[in-house]
């Protein structure tokens, strides 16, 4: 008999496309030794490539097919009767071309869904933005415990790339504004589109592209949106006091900004313009999330801080667990006061 759950844990993974090695495959084989019979597998395909929202949004054509011979190979492995729907299926999918982009879908607790189409390379464009990185999970779960800090509030999300913690933050914690930013023109263009096919409606003199019908699987969202959603160009290193004075932040987050040391000296030289908000106005809260890939750019980090007077505390990690990233101990967030 299936452990409690097996078919939505491969559920989970398989729509948010992670890695096949992270998938319960040895319970999978246990439960098929002890009871050969099909139901389990037919149970599986169905809440992975033949669910609705994969069958809308699939992930990558290659990933489809790999997660599928797997699963046949697991099959194959035991005395059951052909599973005429695993190889009708796999058919299918082989006669799919490749594309570019591919979709994920992210299943929240309250059983909404964060759907993101996504380029298959993790650079393109000449930008790293069009995909979603380890922070961008850690953030969006910690935001889910600690919701009270972004309701009815104006959150600013620096370096939002295609989306992914920002539509978790409106799905969920109920902001008053959320001010998605960045600057490629690459990655504002896929943002600008994965706000939309959740079902978001921008407000639209913040985003040059005309609206749109919305195409996602929450269309209708726009009838109830209470959150004001805004899209913006941001260059940290020209961006004036006055228009972040103008944006009027409560609070402000960013994942996997830390990476490289001529954008950690435009980062904090933009916080350091945010600092002029003492004068007439509360100054907004800053919780920054990133993977520490290297120490030495983490301590040039902190050290540009100490430099211009914020100090930092790190926030101690969340209970959730709520999506199948690759967790690392080394992604950590970290609360600035400027």
């Amino acid at each position: 008999m299936a452990g409690p759950g097996l078919a939505s844990r491969f559920q989970r993974r398989f729509l948010a496309a992670r890695q096949l090695r992270s998938f319960p495959w040895p319970e999978l084989e246990q439960n098929l030794q002890t009871s050969p019979d099909s139901s389990l597998l037919v149970d599986i395909l169905h809440k992975t490539i033949l669910h609705p929202l994969c069958v809308k949004y699939p992930p990558s054509t290659k990933y489809r097919r790999c997660f599928l011979t797997e699963l046949i190979k697991k099959h194959e492995s035991t005395a059951a009767e052909p599973l005429d729907e695993l190889y009708d299926t796999l058919a299918d999918i082989l006669n799919e071309e490749e594309s570019t982009h591919c979709y994920k879908n992210y299943l929240l607790p309250r059983g909404e869904c964060v759907t993101l189409s996504e380029n298959v390379a993790i650079i393109s464009g000449g930008t790293t933005g069009l995909v979603t990185w380890d922070a961008a999970f850690h953030l969006a779960e910690w935001a889910m415990e600690a919701s009270e800090v972004f309701s009815n509030r104006t959150v600013l999300e620096l370096g939002s790339g295609i989306g992914f913690t920002g539509i978790a933050i409106c799905k969920t914690c109920n902001p008053k504004t959320y001010i998605f930013s960045d600057y490629h023109p690459c990655v504002l263009k896929q943002l600008t589109e994965n706000i939309r096919l959740n079902g978001f409606v921008l407000e639209p003199e913040a985003t040059q592209r005309t609206p749109t019908e919305s195409q996602g699987q929450e269309a209708e969202a726009g009838n109830y949106q209470t959150t004001k959603l805004i899209v913006a160009e941001l260059d940290w290193g020209s961006v004036t006091e006055k228009q972040l004075l103008d944006l009027q932040p409560d609070v402000i987050i960013a994942a996997d900004v830390v990476y490289d040391p001529e954008i950690i000296v435009a980062l904090v030289g933009m916080l350091q313009k945010l600092s002029t908000f003492r004068a007439d106005r509360k100054v907004p809260e800053v919780y920054i999330a990133f993977t520490i890939r290297n120490p030495d750019t983490y301590h040039l980090f902190q050290a540009e801080l100490d430099k211009v007077g914020i100090r930092w505390q790190i926030i101690p990690a969340h209970s959730n667990s709520i999506f199948f990233y690759d967790m690392q101990p080394n992604v950590t967030i970290l609360q600035l006061f400027i």
